[in-house]
């Protein structure tokens, strides 16, 4: 094969420059090649429907989101437009939760499914725009595969509340197959399909804000739109204009943009989300490099997978930082070296480092150095590299097909064993986080997230230990201290509890975490008689968080505990709507038996044991009443 820039051939019936779209018309071997990528990532990613939610942000988005829980609604949507929980503005995700909710409830195997088949679509997307972009099927096909079955995937993939980048992946694969009909025929109707699926794929996650210049990146490859950059003008019959025209074009987009990031900073800044660990410029800069490296090394050799990476920060080692420093530096001489005979290098090389700006860490969110999730469209452009290179290395070694076969099944054999077993991790809140522990030093949110799991799992004791770690590597973490609150609570110290609590308080500023300390702390104070302070607690974790379902429940035993049977009822009410327990159904049991209401208490002790068949005292209300 030449070397020269992939160019369509001339015939029309074959070329982009004759096709209305860039998927109309597929040749039978693409319809096959397509759904042997389909049965690929079904098989590898099936495992996914045995397993549940995890204790990572699946009950933030889906499990104790009242909004989402109530399925796809009108109230629902309304709220989804204007909602910036979660530190984002992405209401397609929220409605895509919701929809799962109203098809599955909370079955998590319909959520995980949902997930599959998006990252399926995409992988699909991935081939077809690059086959109809290049009309090169092998390497095509081979990215694509190599995107289905990458063990760096699975986050996004089996994590249900990282829907938001599987799905607004799905739109930034459309918004370029749209550009790609438009860059073959420009009219404003195509145009304004380029603008809709963008402004859908940054309501669903606001990563996407890098699209323009991925689009200026297609117009070098394999589009060759740029007048005077590439002597290959054939694919678009000679329609080549100027870079200053092109970027015109896109100003638009850019609007979109910017509006979007914007938002993402008003929401996360309100959120606290943005420098919740006070690195200096520097060190953001540092911690930039050196994870652009890991990234491309993780893509090679994707070993010590975890769901969150500990912030180095200071502890990087300067050695690291200037191996990854030259290395970036040499990639990206070479690829402007070979612009012109492999223009696809420069293209994934950009590609790779464009997207990843908004989540490089320059403006620190969240407490990880890096994440495998953040990879998920920025590997893209690795993949392309290597594979359309290995395609042209072969054939100027005249490699045999049987032989090009061979190594292409053996990549993809070790990648589908690697990622099989990578996605089982996510599994349970137990695996997940029991693994990351032993591939990662110094995470306390691993050790905080395990010993959540634990807790879950009714082995508090075994959880102890790993909230006590926690608070010793980050003793700012207001999670640890909050986990180990609870634990001295349930033991029977609620003194040391409220003092754990208070300084879990005045750690953080994210209102649900402090609301939930305020509602464990309300309860603490009930137990030592401070009734005034417990009152007060519940009332502020409310004003925090309405929807706090202990809070409710905890200002209905304050109202029984005073004699107001009927505020407690409804106290106890508002707790059971937002999450139904045995203790909160027990609860109401007893004011509904003490208000004379007898069925209705029998009911309620009924469901208590539905939900803890072990609850002695509902099982022997129950059998009181039934006499």
């Amino acid at each position: 094969m030449s070397t020269a820039p992939a160019k369509a051939p001339q015939t029309k019936p074959a070329g982009p420059a004759s096709t209305e779209g860039l998927f109309s018309s597929p040749e039978k071997r693409t319809v096959v090649l397509s759904l042997l990528l389909v049965v690929f990532t079904l098989g590898i990613y099936n495992q996914a429907a045995h397993f549940g939610f995890v204790n990572f942000d699946d009950d933030r988005y889906i499990t104790d989101n009242q909004h989402v829980r109530a399925g796809l609604t009108w109230n629902t949507v309304k709220w989804a437009l204007v909602s910036t929980d979660e530190a984002n503005w992405h209401p397609l995700t929220w409605m895509s939760h919701a929809l799962d909710c109203s098809l599955f409830r909370l079955n998590p195997a319909g959520h995980h499914y949902t997930s599959v088949l998006l990252h399926g679509i995409n992988v699909v997307l991935v081939f077809l725009l690059l086959w109809r972009g290049t009309r090169r099927a092998g390497p095509s096909f081979l990215v694509a595969a190599v995107f289905a079955l990458h063990p760096i995937n699975a986050e996004s993939v089996a994590w249900v509340s990282e829907r938001k980048n599987v799905l607004s992946t799905t739109f930034f694969l459309l918004t370029l197959g749209a550009y790609g009909a438009y860059a073959l025929k420009p009219n404003w109707k195509r145009y304004l399909a380029v603008v809709a699926l963008f402004a859908c794929g940054l309501a669903a996650k606001p990563m996407l804000v890098t699209l323009p210049f991925v689009l200026l990146l297609l117009d070098f490859w394999p589009l060759f739109r740029i007048n005077g950059w590439s002597s290959t003008s054939a694919v678009l019959d000679g329609r080549q204009v100027s870079l200053r025209r092109l970027v015109l074009e896109k100003l638009p987009l850019f609007a979109l943009a910017l509006a979007s990031a914007a938002i993402t900073m008003h929401a996360q800044r309100t959120a606290g989300a943005i420098g919740i660990l006070p690195y200096p410029l520097d060190v953001r800069l540092k911690n930039a490099i050196v994870s652009y490296a890991i990234y491309v090394w993780k893509a090679i050799w994707p070993a010590d997978l975890a769901p969150l990476y500990p912030y180095l920060g200071h502890d990087l080692a300067l050695w690291k930082l200037i191996a990854a420093a030259l290395f970036l530096i040499a990639t990206t001489l070479l690829v402007l070296k070979m612009r012109q005979s492999r223009s696809y290098l420069l293209v994934g090389w950009l590609w790779f480092l464009g997207t990843l700006v908004p989540v490089i860490g320059l403006v620190q969110v969240g407490n990880q150095s890096m994440a495998d999730r953040y990879a998920y469209i920025p590997l893209l452009g690795i993949f392309v590299m290597v594979m359309f290179g290995a395609a042209d290395l072969a054939d100027s070694y005249e490699l045999r097909p049987a032989l090009k076969l061979m190594a292409s099944l053996a990549l993809l054999a070790a990648l589908s064993f690697t990622s099989y077993r990578q996605i089982g991790y996510w599994r349970s809140s137990l695996d997940l986080w029991t693994h990351a522990l032993a591939v990662t030093q110094n995470n306390f949110v691993a050790e905080d997230s395990l010993g959540g799991a634990l807790v879950d799992l009714g082995r508090t004791d075994e959880a102890y230990p790993h909230f006590v770690r926690a608070a010793d590597i980050q003793p700012a973490d207001p999670v640890a201290h909050c986990n180990v609150g609870a634990y001295l609570h349930q033991h029977g110290h609620p003194r040391e509890a409220v003092a754990e609590y208070q300084l879990a308080v005045q750690l953080t500023v994210d209102a649900r975490l402090r609301a939930t300390t305020y509602a464990n702390m309300g309860a603490a104070y009930r137990e030592l008689g401070n009734l005034q302070q417990s009152q007060a607690s519940f009332e502020q974790a409310l004003r925090l968080n309405p929807n706090q379902f202990n809070a409710w429940l905890g200002m209905g035993l304050l109202a029984e505990q005073e004699g107001r049977l009927n505020d407690a009822a409804q106290d106890f009410s508002r707790s059971l709507q937002l999450r139904p327990t045995a203790e909160g159904f027990f609860r109401i049991g007893q004011v509904l038996a003490l208000t004379g209401h007898p069925s209705d208490a029998l009911q309620a002790f009924q469901n208590a044991l539905q939900l803890d068949p072990n609850m002695a005292e509902a099982r022997q209300a129950a059998a009181a009443l039934s006499h």
